[in-house]
């Protein structure tokens, strides 16, 4: 959710891109170069081979049907030996030891993410990394933490897998000519509980308690957990020329754009204005999420939500 009115951004310049690239790795490098062995002539071909050869390939023709016979007898007498040929190839092959957990790795259940479809229906499929719902009643755990961050200018970051996609979308949107604008991103857990903290103490003189000023402020900000921001898989993007967080947004040419478009890159406009009831926010023209090609191209051109779009 949002967050104050107005949407800051530092007046200096910006590079084209939102990532700062490193020098690229050299590729006209001249190659070493080998000397290569000659060929050799045909006469020296014809002097290498051997009149042995004959004897030694009928040896050898000999011995290998021998060995299928028995393996044949081993299969008649009852053997559990594969008969299918790819079995027998994979069954002559040692067994790998299991790989132990060194812990390096962590798998977050998160509610509202999607099950994979195996025996363990408590493990998040690889691909539910992008589809986790956040909202009031699917807060993130507490311990939550984006796996890598990809850091932006202005100091803005985005988890590193959504961020390619963001970059396409936002180098396509500028060579339209417009000029898209990153005002929000990533926030902590610490930062969105500074914030909601803050907006509470501003709706403590007109409410009758502090429940009814943390009800009050949780309809500008979202409570702590419970912002997509939190998840790193959110932007707020508006027109340069228009920096305001409002439904005026909507109408600026950036926004335009985007919503036209940002289901090609995997981002959706999370809060539609026609959707309030099922997100619990109110319209946002500048919220987008990353969910991928798949499910952005079913959400925008249904008019769905990520709620009804989880709930199939």
């Amino acid at each position: 959710m949002s967050h104050p009115h107005f949407c800051t951004v530092h007046e200096f310049p910006l590079p084209e891109r939102e990532y700062y690239a490193a020098a690229p790795v050299r590729w006209d490098a001249p190659a070493v170069s080998r000397p290569r062995r000659p060929a050799p002539s045909r006469a020296r071909r014809r002097a290498g081979r051997s009149p042995l050869l004959l004897p030694v390939f009928l040896g050898l023709a000999l011995f290998a049907g021998g060995f299928l016979l028995g393996r044949a007898g081993a299969v008649g007498d009852g053997s559990s030996f594969p008969a299918d040929p790819l079995s027998r190839q994979f069954a002559l092959l040692p067994e790998e030891p299991e790989a132990e957990d060194s812990g390096a790795v962590r798998i977050l259940t998160v509610p509202g993410a999607v099950r994979g479809q195996g025996e363990d229906k408590t493990a998040v499929s690889q691909e539910a990394w992008n589809l986790i719902l956040v909202n009031g009643d699917h807060p993130l755990p507490e311990n939550f933490q984006v796996p890598e961050f990809t850091q932006l200018v202005n100091g803005h970051s985005i988890d590193k897998r959504a961020y390619p996609s963001l970059q396409r979308m936002m180098d396509d949107c500028r060579a339209a000519g417009l000029e898209p604008t990153i005002c929000s991103s990533y926030r902590s857990r610490e930062k969105q509980e500074e914030l909601f903290e803050r907006k509470v103490q501003s709706c403590l003189p007109q409410a009758g308690s502090r429940a009814e000023a943390e009800e009050r402020a949780a309809e500008w900000v979202a409570r702590p957990g419970t912002s997509e921001h939190q998840a790193g898989l959110a932007v707020d993007i508006v027109d340069k020329s228009y920096q305001l967080l409002d439904e005026g947004q909507e109408k600026t040419a950036v926004q335009r754009w985007l919503m036209e478009h940002c289901a090609e890159y995997g981002f959706i406009l999370r809060y539609p204005t026609e959707k309030s009831a099922l997100t619990g926010v109110g319209y946002e023209p500048w919220h987008y999420r990353y969910v991928g090609e798949e499910a952005a191209g079913e959400i925008m051109s249904r008019g769905i939500c990520l709620e009804e779009y989880l709930a199939r």
